[in-house]
Order: C-alpha cells, then sequence, then structure tokens
C-alpha cells in the first residue's frame, strides 16, 4: 500500500535530484558533463530513514577552488533537506570514466561526515579533498549496470566497463575488516557481505537489500519449498534482522553470530577471488 507520507518521501526525493543536477550544471558551466545517480535510490530499495542520496558528477576539467566553494555551498545547503543520511557525491574527470582509471582520482568529494570540515575551514577543505578513491570502482559499475543520467551525456557514452578485478579489489576493500567491524556497523556489514558474494558466485550487481534476499534465497522465483539457500539456515537470523534495521523495523542482533556469520562469509568470498 502506497502511503501519503510515502508518496511526499518521492516527490522530494525527486526535487532534491532535480535540483542538485539543475544547479551543478549552473554552476560548472562549459566544464560540466552529466550527474548521475546511482545507490539504493536506482536500485528499488531507497529508504530515507537509512538511505544517503548518491550522486557522481562529471567534468571536463580542473575546477577551480572558487567553483569548488560555491558547489559546496549549494550541496550543504541542499544536503539539509535531504534523507536522514544525507547527500554522497563526487566529481571526477570524464578522462578517468572511458577507460576506467583505477584507483579513481576524484576531484571533489561530500558526505554528512565531512560538514563541520568545510563549515569550519571551507578553503582548507576545496584544497584537500581530492585524491584517489576505490570505492568508485563500485560506484561506476552501479552507474554503468543500473545507474540513471540526472542531466547531461549519456551513461554509455560517458562511463566505460569497469574491469572485474578492480570492481572486486573495491569490493574487498570496503569489507576485509568485516569480522573486527560488525558489531559496529551490522547492518551494513551483515548485507554488503551477502551482495559481495553474490558478484562473485553470479556476476550480479545487486543492493545491499537485494544482497539479504538473495542470501534467504528469495530472489528471482527461488521461492518454492525446495527452494536452494545461498547462505547457510544458521546464518538466516542476523540477515532477517538486518533487512528489518534496513526496512525501519524493530531488530535485535546477536553479534556473536554476526561474527561468525563475517568469517563465513569472508571465506566464501575469499576463496572466489
Amino acid at each position: 500500500m502506497v502511503t501519503n507520507s510515502m508518496k511526499e518521501n518521492e516527490i522530494k526525493t525527486e526535487d532534491i535530484c532535480h535540483t542538485f543536477a539543475q544547479e551543478s550544471e549552473r554552476i560548472l558551466g562549459d566544464n560540466f558533463v552529466g550527474v548521475y545517480l546511482h545507490g539504493s535510490a536506482v536500485m528499488g530499495c531507497y529508504n530515507p530513514g537509512k538511505s544517503d542520496l548518491d550522486f557522481m558528477v562529471v567534468v571536463k576539467d580542473m575546477i577551480p577552488d572558487t567553483i569548488k566553494r560555491e558547489f559546496m555551498d549549494m550541496v550543504v545547503a541542499l544536503n539539509e533537506k535531504g534523507p536522514a543520511k544525507g547527500i554522497e557525491m563526487s566529481i571526477v574527470k570524464r578522462e578517468v570514466c572511458k577507460p576506467f582509471v583505477y584507483p579513481t582520482p576524484f576531484e571533489l568529494h561530500f558526505s554528512v561526515m565531512h560538514t563541520k570540515w568545510y563549515q569550519d575551514d571551507p578553503a582548507g577543505y576545496v584544497q584537500n579533498m581530492k585524491g584517489t578513491d576505490k570505492d568508485l570502482a563500485a560506484h561506476f559499475m552501479v552507474i554503468k549496470k543500473r545507474g540513471k543520467c540526472l542531466n547531461g551525456a549519456p551513461i554509455d557514452e560517458v562511463f566505460g566497463e569497469v574491469p572485474k578485478a578492480d570492481y572486486v579489489d573495491s569490493l574487498w576493500s570496503d569489507i576485509e575488516d568485516a569480522e573486527e567491524d560488525i558489531a559496529e556497523n551490522t547492518m551494513y556489514l551483515v548485507l554488503n557481505l551477502a551482495r559481495v558474494l553474490v558478484y562473485l558466485k553470479e556476476e550480479k550487481v545487486l543492493s545491499k537489500e537485494e544482497g539479504g534476499r538473495w542470501a534467504l534465497g528469495e530472489i528471482e522465483g527461488n521461492e518454492t519449498q525446495n527452494k536452494v539457500y545461498n547462505v547457510p539456515v544458521e546464518f538466516h537470523s542476523i540477515i532477517k534482522e538486518a533487512l528489518k534495521e534496513y526496512h525501519s523495523e524493530e531488530y535485535a542482533y546477536d553479534l556473536e553470530l554476526a561474527r561468525e556469520y563475517a568469517r563465513f562469509m569472508l571465506a566464501k568470498i575469499k576463496g572466489r577471488m
């Protein structure tokens, strides 16, 4: 059932995406190539209470610090109207997208955790928030397979193929410390471990929610009495609790079971790398 609040959230998200895309083009001017939406918002599992809005901005050339400041002022102001986890965005040059460069250089990045740094020291932020980021391989893969162009040049025109080795290395860098970190970031790692394994087994690019459902054998008509579980039944309770948290429902984790799950999944993942 679609409720009024769900409709309002969809409209609000649409408005933020539209504003971000239009303002990006205005601020960047002739340097603008395109704005691309990725993450949960394009994978059918966006939850304003748990998700962020993920944008990739592509430019032709370097961005002067004055333009970066104007761009960041726009992003920070828009972030206040966004979902609970806010906006996450990166700006990259077109030359690193096709052919794909790894680790991928970026010109500017923002996520909620950086808000105070920018507000306290905007000049220092725009001068220092650049470098390379392995995570961009995973973002580019989602854009290529399931992303949405909000404004500018089409995806296939801008983004080349992400080599499997680069994508797997990017995924591994995100989960390699899962056994130590899972008590602090349980939902994210429980579901992310599943979506990494499904890629290595089936080369499917899934969302966190889809990864959890795949682990439980609930994807692609596998809902018969003879369904095949992709992760042992002993770990189903921890996956179900992670999905509950993802959907903002009440949940309770057995953290020892979560650590056992992480050990099991890391072993399976390593075995397929």
